[in-house]
């Protein structure tokens, strides 16, 4: 009993640095900002007070949340699945044997480690009315000038290409681990059974690679709602809020306004939001999971 107690005891010292880490920097913030979401926030010499469900009543009735949602569900879909397809034809293009792939997965993973300040900046200037890299194209073939971020309709897209653009480098360098972690005789006995590269990829190396995709999916679902960096230099929400997502607004809300209580409230749902997407994710993809 005393050597399992030592050994018990033992690894909870090994973890305890780790756990303090995310109980400071995790746990109590979140605590904090679900206490602080029942308050009003102070204003010079008045003091908060405690308003229960107010928040939320406001947060029902708010018409910029519920376009912030809106416009952050539409880039969710937007970016998921093309980031991940995207991703997936990467890293086998760049599994392959070919000459210089060294090159093209370096020019594949160097979006992902750009600041994402410097990217909204550099596609700032490819989307400039008239003078921009893309406008510049479509004069070429006639077409009529287009402000991309100045128009509601093309407005939220365009912020979508830019984040498809950096995150499907990152995901390739996962899916490119799990391909080389497929062993080669699988294969050679599909090859041996007369199975097509496409009836290979599709009954062997994706079903293996699904435990990568769920996490990859989680991981893009949190990266699809905490975008606000490119939201700020680009569009900053706007126009008429056509690109204004859920942290771009607790931002505004928070910093801008300085309704911190209300900003709270905000995150709190987000943070719901999120929880429920994960629990979904395991509850419908675990089972098709397999582990090696």
């Amino acid at each position: 009993m005393p050597r399992r107690f030592d050994v018990h005891l033992h690894g909870w010292l090994l973890l305890l640095p780790a756990l303090a880490f995310l109980a400071l920097f995790t746990h109590y913030p979140a605590i904090a900002t679900l206490i602080e979401s029942f308050y009003s926030t102070p204003r010079g010499a008045r003091p908060s007070r405690f308003v229960g469900l107010d928040n939320y009543q406001a947060l029902l009735e708010d018409p910029v949340f519920w376009q912030s949602l809106s416009n952050n569900l539409i880039f969710a879909l937007g970016t998921i699945p093309l980031s991940i397809a995207l991703a997936i034809v990467m890293a086998i293009w760049v599994n392959d044997r070919l000459a210089g792939r060294a090159w093209l997965r370096t020019a594949f993973f160097t979006p992902t480690v750009l600041p994402m300040i410097a990217v909204a900046n550099i596609w700032l200037f490819f989307f400039t009315p008239q003078y921009g890299l893309l406008e510049q194209f479509s004069h070429l073939f006639g077409f009529a000038s287009q402000n991309w971020l100045g128009s509601p309709e093309t407005a939220l897209f365009c912020v979508i290409v830019v984040a498809v653009w950096k995150e499907a480098g990152f995901f390739m360098i996962f899916y490119l681990a799990a391909l080389q972690q497929i062993p080669p005789s699988l294969a050679e006995a599909a090859a041996l059974e007369g199975a097509s590269r496409w009836t290979y990829l599709r009954r062997i190396v994706l079903p293996l690679m699904m435990p990568t995709t769920l996490f990859v999916l989680i991981n893009a679902i949190i990266n699809s709602f905490r975008l606000v960096d490119h939201i700020i230099v680009m569009t900053r929400g706007g126009p008429d809020n056509a690109t204004s997502l859920l942290l771009f607004y607790i931002y505004e809300v928070g910093f801008k306004f300085w309704d911190t209580s209300y900003a709270a409230a905000l995150t709190m749902m987000l943070l719901l939001l999120l929880a429920l997407m994960a629990m979904a994710q395991y509850v419908f993809l675990e089972r098709r999971v397999h582990y090696q």
